[in-house]
């Protein structure tokens, strides 16, 4: 019988005990992208001596693994050597190690660090928190996996500086919360993503919420669940997008749907709101809503204005708020109306493919055919993903035949 399924459990066991084992020596005071070379170099150790002699304590055993090959890369002194594996075979005298929740939230927020771009966030944290190998990540950003090795080596070189920022500090906390977002929106492409990256967000998230009381954790997780149980619906058996208004409603996930309202009751319970809280409440009505005719759209709308209200500048700094605005706007006072929200947004959002997706949508809903299908061919042209893009192709020839046959009714 094969070993596999053995094999991908010990890896798996590894995989969870990096962030404990890496958060120990960077806290240390280790170089960053030394102690993670040194920890790989274990894990690959651990996957040739454990199968025969498993140690008493992993995580253990892989920090004094790892420490030995610091020093040996260092040609440090024997004494050192000594000194650095008591450090790992000693408790602290301060107390109790860390929980391994604290040990990754710890390492989150160093690869969280504001002197990274965000790109290299997203990576490094996908590196050294989640365990994903280079590869993982470089496939699941569809980019080679040189490029993706070249962006994490930059950013654990970035870390060598001063420390990094902790949960006390708001403003830190608000960019691991982008950074997570964005890890959760990479992943929730469709049933066929290689690495389920919107869970492993989801994971953090949940930590996150743990570790803080701020009532954003709280609403980045609730918008995370709301959104992630329409997934099954969101694809038909070719791949194809379904749209929310045409969605199969009795194979979203209603434990996700539950949960991820009972977490953004309690953060609105703080009375501190927030754009993902708001975002939360938005997706909560969309989940609510037993078929797309029943939306609570004059809720929606209010919910958008909040939304919009959050923003000093909310064309340009949340162009999707504004955008799903409009569409709230069509809804509540007429399609009419929404048509002239985005006309005031024609000069700045012009040029991006939601906005013409948008309008196609209006216009459709206003009965000109026509002009929805030259939006949703406009749309499809701007449009970068290639799901999104045929799928607005269709929405075009849809509209152009449903245009097409209405007026050939009507001059017979």
């Amino acid at each position: 019988m094969s070993d596999e399924p053995t094999r991908r459990r010990d890896e798996g066991a590894l995989r969870a005990l990096v962030p404990r084992v890496l958060a120990g020596l960077v806290r240390r005071g280790e170089d960053f992208d030394a102690a993670e070379d040194a920890l790989q170099e274990a894990l690959l150790e651990a996957l040739r001596a454990w199968p025969e002699h498993p140690p008493r304590d992993p995580g253990a055993w892989l920090a004094t693994v790892a420490t030995r090959r610091l020093v040996d890369a260092r040609r440090s002194e024997a004494a050192r050597q000594r000194r650095e594996e008591a450090t790992y075979a000693e408790p602290r005298a301060s107390g109790p190690p860390p929980e391994e929740g604290d040990d990754t939230l710890f390492l989150l927020f160093c690869c969280c660090h504001p002197d990274l771009s965000p790109a290299s966030q997203v990576a490094l944290t996908l590196r050294a928190v989640a365990g994903l190998t280079t590869r993982e990540i470089a496939d699941a950003f569809y980019v080679p996996e040189a490029t993706m090795a070249q962006r994490i080596s930059r950013a654990k070189r970035a870390l060598a500086g001063p420390p990094a920022p902790r949960l006390d500090q708001p403003g830190d906390l608000a960019v691991v919360l982008r950074v997570l977002y964005l890890v959760y929106t990479t992943g929730h492409v469709g049933p066929a993503a290689r690495v389920d990256l919107a869970a492993e967000a989801m994971r953090l998230a949940r930590q996150l919420t743990l570790a803080t009381e701020e009532p954003e954790a709280r609403g980045l997780l609730a918008l995370m669940l709301l959104n992630h149980a329409r997934l099954p619906a969101r694809f038909d058996d070719e791949g194809r997008i379904v749209t929310l208004d045409r969605q199969d409603r009795g194979l979203w996930d209603t434990r996700a749907i539950a949960e991820g309202v009972r977490v953004l009751q309690s953060a609105l319970a703080v009375q501190r709101p927030g754009h993902y809280q708001v975002e939360a409440a938005i997706a909560a009505l969309h989940d609510d809503a037993a078929s797309a005719e029943e939306t609570d759209w004059p809720q929606i709308l209010a919910w958008y204005d909040d939304l919009v209200a959050l923003s000093g500048d909310p064309v340009s700094q949340d162009p999707a708020a504004v955008l799903g605005r409009a569409v709230a706007v069509g809804h509540v006072r007429g399609a009419a109306a929404g048509l002239r929200e985005t006309d005031r947004l024609r000069e700045v959002l012009g040029d991006r493919h939601r906005w013409h997706a948008v309008r196609g949508h209006l216009h459709e809903r206003d009965g000109d055919l026509a002009a929805a299908a030259t939006a949703y061919a406009e749309a499809a042209q701007r449009a970068t993903d290639v799901a999104e893009r045929d799928h607005l192709v269709r929405q075009a020839a849809r509209a152009r035949a449903a245009g097409a046959a209405g007026a050939s009714v009507r001059i017979s």
